[in-house]
């Protein structure tokens, strides 16, 4: 079963103070006969265990490498591999068989259920639209092990250029970037189910992606005029001001859409001038308001929902149409390349037109590694709470400049 056996207790200390050597080897546990970690040339360790089935043949399962589970977590399945066998089971035989018969989708399936406890629910949610739309219109009914290198390549030039479109998804439209990330997920579900030995190889791997373009547009002095003034026309002509609030929002503080789209009203702390976010990208995060949102935010009105801007039909739920209200807004001012993210970027470019330096800059956008304690200190003197104030000043000038 390899070089050098040896055996000891198996636990976390003992596993990671294991040494690669020349040969591969096997340190067997003392305390679970079969249960073992393998430790290859590379330095890689891989929980294993050996039985022998009813009919005599010896057989060898991978569990996981260590650090993908722990070690106690490996003892356990290792338990229950070895109780499968002693009831006449053969795990490693049915493990070949599933990933004979494991298509695509049913991968995806199994990636989404327990290959993703690392993982935010917002990242989920954009993952599964991935594999809806892109993945399992393309790839959902081949077995895993078909698929190759040149069928990723396929795929990621009709996401590319939004030739995959089905009854179950009339309403994709692909672009490189949606490629470029579609990709990238795949490469991480086939590193799983590399993982769980139901794929030999990676077929992502070596695949060129698109360039995955992030660019830093932000809006000038002029443009900013223009974008107010849409704003201000919106809201005189009976727009959604749910709508209408969330873009300026969105620019005065420099936070991302489901921030201030998901804002509640719980969050909202008028005494310091912060917005205190129970979650968001980077977990609980603190913005502070410069006066000008301040203002904005002591102007809306309490709506009986918990969320600042709740879904009409469902007062329960934050709203979710805004990105096509954003598409009308930004075709109206005559900026159809312009995203919602690109506002953060906006309030950025303000504050160094402003004389603002990058630390503040950074520290007011969350980019900073700060500890939680530490930004709720000297809140009523600290300079970012100033550097706030004169970009946010900057910005309204432009953004209510017509709405007196």
């Amino acid at each position: 079963m390899g070089q050098n056996p040896r055996s000891g207790k198996i636990t976390k200390r003992v596993v990671e103070s294991l040494a690669a050597e020349d040969g591969r080897y096997t340190l067997w546990d003392t305390q679970l006969k079969g249960f073992g970690v393998r430790v290859s040339t590379a330095d890689i360790r891989t929980y294993v265990v050996r039985y022998r089935t009813t009919g005599g043949a010896d057989r060898l399962l991978q569990i996981a490498r260590h650090g993908v589970v722990t070690a106690e977590e490996a003892r356990e399945r290792a338990a229950a591999v070895l109780a499968d066998v002693s009831a006449g089971g053969d795990p490693q035989s049915a493990k070949v068989e599933r990933r004979q018969e494991l298509t695509v989708s049913g991968l995806c399936e199994l990636y989404m259920a327990e290959g993703t406890h690392m993982k935010k629910a917002s990242t989920l949610q954009i993952d599964q639209i991935r594999i809806d739309r892109h993945i399992k219109p393309r790839l959902g009914r081949m077995k895993v092990s078909d698929v190759t290198r040149a069928d990723i390549e396929r795929l990621m030039i009709d996401v590319g250029s939004g030739h995959i479109r089905g009854e179950a998804t009339p309403h994709t439209r692909g672009g490189k970037h949606a490629a470029a990330r579609t990709v990238g997920l795949l490469g991480g579900i086939f590193t799983f189910a590399a993982e769980r030995e139901l794929v030999e190889a990676n077929p992502t791997r070596g695949v060129r992606r698109y360039k995955d373009n992030r660019r830093d547009r932000f809006l000038s002095p002029v443009e900013m005029a223009r974008l107010g003034d849409v704003l201000s026309d919106l809201e005189k002509d009976g727009g959604d001001l749910r709508h209408i609030n969330i873009i300026r929002l969105l620019l005065l503080t420099g936070a991302r859409k489901n921030e201030i789209a998901r804002l509640k009203w719980s969050e909202i702390d008028r005494e310091q001038g912060l917005l205190r976010l129970e979650d968001s990208k980077t977990g609980a995060k603190i913005i502070r308001l410069g006066s000008a949102a301040i203002k904005l935010i002591e102007g809306l009105l309490s709506n009986g929902s918990i969320y600042v801007f709740p879904d009409r039909r469902h007062p329960g739920k934050p709203m979710t149409n805004l990105d096509w209200a954003w598409v009308g807004i930004r075709k109206r001012a005559g900026m159809d390349d312009l995203r919602i993210h690109d506002l953060r970027h906006s309030f950025a470019s303000a504050g160094l037109a402003t004389g603002e330096g990058l630390p503040l800059i950074g520290k007011l956008l969350g980019h900073s590694h700060i500890s939680t304690t530490s930004r709720y200190a000297h809140l009523a003197d600290d300079p970012l709470k100033a550097a706030a104030d004169r970009i946010s000043e900057h910005l309204a000038m432009s953004l209510f400049s017509n709405c007196d």
